[in-house]
């Protein structure tokens, strides 16, 4: 002990120690005198008091234990380094664009409703016509908003996260066509209702009727009973039509516009020539006279079916005076509106129409997405409903995102705190291992070695967790981190140090021996006896060792300074075993 304490009182020794550990034998003690050099120690010895003698020893135990303890708390990443928890940051809102005319006020709709239940609803409201914007690759899609307040023309920028569209965004007949936004709000990546896609494929009402035809095969007649429809993709076709009278319809139009009921051959041939002048394409169906017209509308999963007679006396139920009544929803209506919400990837809000004739049969003849028309005594009910659905919408849209990697930062590989929990197991399984006999006492014998539990395995991911290694790459010379203060010797047995921490330090290229040097390159048979034989020094000493290898990491270019702080550890190292060898 006398030995110990005229060591770590020599200031070179002290000085030469890594910042950080055992800084409570660098301060003076004050109950004891000012500390003396150990020559003057030596002219004046003076008793040495058991309290104080057990004291320095139990500092010294607590400072390995605490070095040992933050060492591999560090690096099994145990440690939070949080000084204080953050203070609560304010959500932003969510921005929600609805495009819609101005009659349907959608704020109140979705006043005090929260995303996920903590983000609040910003609505922005504005026509088709009232916008316009510029999308990016990675900028997202800015919106500019100009409208008409109370006679006030309001102006505004913002990217909005979701869009729920309430009109329809081709219109032969008005001639407007906002298509472009629609292909806008798809490159920015916003997510809507219904989808862009599904309001991008209803901007051609012969493209949706082809998908009622393909349900028409799929079901049959009886279970979908289908219009028959004829299309003509110009006025050139137009020739005749089987049985008069039929109705003709021109190019995308709604609400009863372009429709007209042709009775014979010369008024069908006059109709053939306003098709070539408006330059479209046309669709001709029987006539049918209905009693009333069936409309099964679907928000969600709620389900409306209304039926609608003319009281005007017009062919056309949606124009003029008619009456409209709710009528009872039937598995029949349910399924019409189940197999056209599935089309174009899915539909959220659709409606289905159909006319029941005078002769009681149904047919199919339409269609339509999101931005059908709210009829009934229920509609503040089916807004409520949009309302909810957008939310709900909006609410899986952030958990989504928030448990799904972005393409511009990616998750780490799940398999590194795997790896590196497996690399911390054989250091923490050293300080298990029972303390060899002294230097210079008989060594355990080969044969009754216990078998060791921490051998690596046959192939293993390195630390990075992306390439397997051999076992051929876990050898002394490879795994020897460049900075560690310790060096390849073969004469000495100080392989076992560096095989201990051959799961630790990733495959690194050996150093270069020192100017002067030349490497010593160890044979076979010397190799595999210093794995084979235990070292007497691998106690609690070479374990200290080993954390201030870690510690010291970073590379180091001056040769002299590296062998120059490889003797200082070793001298530690020295002196630690002598101690607790006594």
């Amino acid at each position: 002990m006398n030995f110990l304490r005229r060591r770590l009182s020599d200031s070179s020794f002290v000085a030469n120690l890594p910042n950080g550990y055992m800084m409570d034998l660098q301060r003076p003690d004050n109950s004891t005198s000012s500390p003396v050099s150990p020559a003057t120690e030596r002219k004046h010895p003076q008793p040495l008091q058991p309290s104080h003698s057990s004291s320095t020893g139990t500092s010294i135990f607590s400072s390995i234990s605490s070095a040992m303890k933050q060492t591999t708390q560090a690096a099994a990443g145990l440690i939070d380094h949080s000084a204080s928890p953050t203070p609560p940051v304010a959500q932003k809102p969510k921005i929600l664009l609805v495009i819609d005319d101005a009659h349907t006020d959608w704020v109140k709709y979705f006043q005090g409703k929260k995303v996920n239940g903590e983000f609040d609803i910003r609505v922005e409201q504005a026509e088709f016509s009232e916008l316009n914007l510029a999308a990016y690759v990675t900028g997202g899609c800015m919106v500019d908003m100009q409208v008409m307040r109370n006679g006030t023309k309001v102006v505004r920028s913002f990217k909005p996260d979701f869009v729920l569209i309430r009109q329809h965004a081709y219109s032969m007949a008005l001639g407007e066509d906002f298509r472009s936004l629609i292909i806008g709000l798809q490159y920015g990546g916003i997510h809507t209702v219904n989808s862009l896609y599904s309001i991008y494929n209803f901007c051609s009402k012969p493209w949706v009727f082809s998908q009622l035809i393909k349900i028409f095969n799929s079901l049959g007649p009886e279970k979908f009973p289908l219009v028959e429809q004829t299309f003509f993709p110009s006025h050139k076709q137009m020739h005749t039509t089987p049985n008069f009278p039929v109705v003709v319809k021109l190019g995308h139009a709604h609400a009863g516009m372009g429709k007209v009921k042709v009775e014979n051959q010369h008024d069908f041939r006059d109709m053939a020539s306003i098709v070539a002048m408006a330059k479209t394409y046309a669709t001709t169906e029987p006539f049918i006279d209905s009693k009333y017209d069936i409309r099964i509308q679907k928000i969600g999963s709620n389900y409306k079916a209304y039926m609608r007679t003319s009281i005007s006396g017009n062919w056309k139920a949606n124009t003029g005076s008619a009456m409209l009544e709710q009528i009872a929803m039937t598995e029949r209506y349910r399924l019409w509106a189940d197999a056209c919400a599935e089309m174009f990837g899915g539909l959220d809000i659709c409606a289905v129409k159909a006319v029941h004739s005078k002769d009681g049969k149904d047919y199919i003849i339409e269609v339509m997405d999101s931005s059908m028309p709210l009829i009934g005594e229920h509609v503040e009910e089916d807004r409520q409903l949009i309302a909810d659905l957008v939310v709900s919408k909006m609410t899986q849209l952030v958990i989504t995102a928030g448990s799904t990697p972005s393409p511009l930062r990616p998750w780490l590989p799940q398999v590194q705190p795997v790896s590196m929990k497996s690399q911390i197991g054989p250091q923490l399984g050293q300080l298990s291992q029972p303390r060899p006999p002294p230097q210079g006492g008989p060594r355990q014998p080969q044969g009754s070695q216990p078998p060791r539990t921490n051998a690596p395995p046959q192939q293993r991911l390195s630390p990075q967790g992306q390439q397997p290694q051999s076992p051929q790459s876990t050898s002394p010379q490879q795994q020897r981190s460049p900075g560690s203060p310790q060096q390849v010797r073969s004469a000495t047995g100080s392989s076992p140090v560096q095989a201990s921490k051959a799961g630790v330090f990733p495959p690194q290229q050996p150093r270069p021996p020192a100017q002067g040097r030349a490497p010593s390159q160890p044979s076979p048979t010397e190799t595999s006896k210093q794995q084979a034989t235990p070292h007497p020094h691998l106690n609690k000493s070479q374990s200290l060792t080993n954390t201030f290898s870690i510690s010291e990491s970073s590379p180091r270019g001056n040769t002299n300074e590296d062998e120059a702080k490889a003797e200082t550890i070793r001298n530690l190292r020295k002196s630690f075993a002598s101690l607790f060898s006594d």
